[in-house]
């Protein structure tokens, strides 16, 4: 069975909380929309569809200008004076990179999470926009991460060529999609030989018989396509689709600026201007060991059961590993195919540490201020317990990068900054109480599979399962020092609480 969105899936444990609570994510998926979250367009599709030129077309750019390393993304912001940098895992500051001229600053020993493209362009005042990989360079591992992503943004533009088809890859991707309050755009692009009608699109034409009413080959490629996809995915019959023939663009542009203009307004619905409980002294109803020991068990089962997960899931990832080395992209290919794994691995224990911490707090808190718990004091709760972490030493080195290294090791990277650069597709300020999981190969690593004297398939595979051994310790040990920070943290806010008969937080 095809994994689901992250936000429908659950386990039987999880039907019997309280209503209303996210299901434990047991897989990557389409993501929730938060209301800070930037107004965004992401565009994918197969590669040589000329999804580069759409995007240039639309900036009014030459399409040079948006040239990344391969594997990269591209986020294009607005802002008064053109900069580019290139966020690479294992540093601390963004590089300055440039398309035209690769060997400005500093070589870089691997290519970049994401290239951010800031121009004094219209458009971007109304929406961030970003480009992804071809959906077979980003593989099952890279389509899970452009699914959170899209969540976030709210907007997918794919874009397809007249003479290509509608694979397995992609009719995955957009039936994901399907159902979400992503909305989605298509562009056909002419094919190698212009917009000639192709194979699937007798259906369209009808009998074409001698003498019949002439066909426009553009409408027809488009309908075709479309049928094309709603036989397989009819959830996505609502959305648009654009020929691009010239002067398309501004059908194209106007269309994303009406949805960006109301995705803006709704998502500014998301927040009330005051949350139940965000103000005012909150009476303790609780006697401290009510909560105490439930606290330490529900640490103790939630650092556990994560474990478990993301041990379960280095065991299939290095049955996959395995095979595309021995079948697939070789020992060559093997640091851009583990670190599309680590990205989306990264999430997915970013939201299980996220899910469980809310539930730390859900139930312990709970117990003290009365269930359910008001959103208003949830959050006051939440800032507590950050700023008791930001105050721990323990806390402090949460925030850190792990690198796989050649050796296959694996080397901390500390600091917010460190962990920013192995974000492919930036995320606003957190408010969840732990900062995000971080993994990705260092340059080191990169170079040593890509060099030709180490081109031996036993080898990469020995190395892959003693890299894939060192993260899941790693993260184990992670996963365990967050959770009791997390438990002393929460146990701190809520014995004061309990001391002074009232939440003062």
């Amino acid at each position: 069975m095809k994994p689901g969105p992250i936000h429908h899936l659950g386990t039987p444990d999880d039907a019997a909380g309280p209503p209303g609570r996210r299901p434990f994510p047991e897989r990557l998926g389409v993501s929730i929309t938060d209301g800070r979250e930037p107004v965004a367009v992401v565009a994918a599709g197969p590669a040589a569809a000329g999804r580069t030129g759409v995007l240039a077309t639309l900036l009014e750019l030459d399409s040079g200008l948006l040239a990344v390393p391969g594997g990269s993304w591209l986020v294009v912001r607005h802002s008064a004076e053109p900069t580019r940098a290139a966020y690479v895992p294992g540093y601390r500051t963004p590089h300055s990179y440039r398309p035209d001229l690769p060997t400005a600053g500093p070589a870089l020993a691997r290519p970049p999470r994401r290239v951010e493209l800031s121009l004094p362009q219209p458009l971007l005042k109304r929406f961030v926009l970003v480009d992804t990989p071809d959906i077979a360079t980003l593989g099952p591992a890279g389509c899970g991460v452009l699914l959170d992503a899209l969540g976030r943004a709210g907007a997918l533009l794919f874009v397809i060529a007249a003479d290509q088809s509608f694979g397995a890859a992609e009719l995955d991707l957009l039936s994901d999609i399907a159902g979400t309050p992503v909305r989605v755009f298509f562009a056909v692009t002419p094919g190698a030989d212009g917009w000639a009608a192709g194979e699937g699109t007798a259906a369209v034409r009808g009998t074409g018989e001698p003498g019949g009413p002439a066909v426009d080959p553009v409408t027809v490629t488009v309908e075709a396509h479309r049928a094309a996809l709603l036989a397989a995915v009819p959830g996505l019959a609502d959305a648009r689709w654009f020929p691009m023939v010239t002067g398309a663009e501004a059908d194209v542009r106007r269309a994303l600026v009406d949805w960006a203009s109301a995705e803006e307004l709704r998502r500014g619905s998301l927040e009330p201007p005051e949350l139940p409980g965000e103000r005012g002294r909150v009476p303790v109803l609780a006697e401290p060991g009510e909560w105490s020991e439930h606290l330490d068990r529900q640490a103790r089962t939630a650092a556990r059961r994560i474990r478990q997960h993301l041990a379960l899931e280095l065991a299939n990832m290095h049955m996959r590993v395995v095979q595309e080395i021995v079948f697939g992209v070789g020992c060559a290919g093997l640091p851009q195919l583990l670190d599309r794994e680590m990205a989306a691995l990264s999430l997915l224990a970013t939201a299980q540490c996220d899910h469980h911490a809310g539930e730390l707090v859900d139930d312990t808190a709970g117990r003290l201020f009365g269930a359910p718990l008001p959103e208003g004091i949830r959050r006051r709760i939440d800032k507590a317990i950050r700023w008791s972490l930001v105050d721990d030493p323990t806390g402090q080195e949460l925030e850190r990068a792990f690198l796989v290294t050649s050796t296959a090791g694996v080397a901390p990277l500390t600091g917010a900054t460190a962990v920013d650069m192995l974000s492919g597709y930036p995320a606003p300020p957190r408010t969840a109480v732990l900062p995000p999981v971080a993994v990705a190969l260092s340059g080191g690593c990169w170079q040593h599979w890509r060099s030709p004297g180490n081109n031996d398939p036993s080898a990469a595979r020995a190395w892959a399962q003693r890299a894939l051994r060192e993260i899941e310790l790693e993260l184990s040990r992670e996963v365990a020092r967050r959770f009791e920070a997390v438990r002393l943290s929460l146990g701190t806010v809520l014995s004061d609480a309990a001391e002074h008969g009232i939440l003062l937080a």
